[in-house]
């Protein structure tokens, strides 16, 4: 292995850690991690919204699509993971819509803060007791993993 330069402040076996990474990017090991963490984070996330919209009765049926792009997420990661053609075809479709799903989730959720009473001119109480603004760009993020897992190197 190559000697590690030192870093002030920081352990050798951080800077291991961050070369060992550097080289799965490298050598295209990293997407099919990436296509596999996509999944599960679809999941989770799925599982997780579908826990609060239910709480909201779920009010509007644009509350249903996250929860059903959810698996959509999940299946195309799986099968990101396993095969090379669904990581450069179903895996960046499905992490497509769940971003712009999550985009227009932030708008939803932005908009039912100024539903409430008092509006944004009463924020700090809006923010806390309405819809959480910033949750839906959770589930953009793991769309944005699909995404960038899709556009990375796979090893041969």
């Amino acid at each position: 292995m190559d000697a590690v330069p030192e870093v002030p402040g920081v352990p050798d076996r951080a800077m291991r850690g961050i070369d060992r990474m550097a080289g799965n990017i490298e050598t295209g090991r990293f997407e099919r991690s990436l296509s596999a963490l996509t999944a599960a984070g679809a999941l989770v996330t799925a599982a997780e919204i579908y826990f609060e919209h239910d709480s909201a009765s779920f009010g509007n049926k644009m509350m249903w699509l996250p929860v059903v792009l959810g698996p959509v997420g999940a299946v195309a990661g799986v099968a990101g993971f396993v095969c090379r053609r669904m990581a450069k075809t179903a895996l960046p479709l499905a992490s497509a819509a769940i971003v712009v799903n999550g985009l227009q989730g932030t708008y939803l959720h932005a908009r039912g803060i100024a539903q409430k009473p008092g509006d944004w001119s009463n924020a700090r109480y809006n923010l806390e007791m309405g819809p959480p603004l910033f949750a839906p760009l959770l589930v953009t993020m793991v769309g944005g993993m699909g995404l960038l897992a899709a556009v990375l190197r796979r090893e041969e």
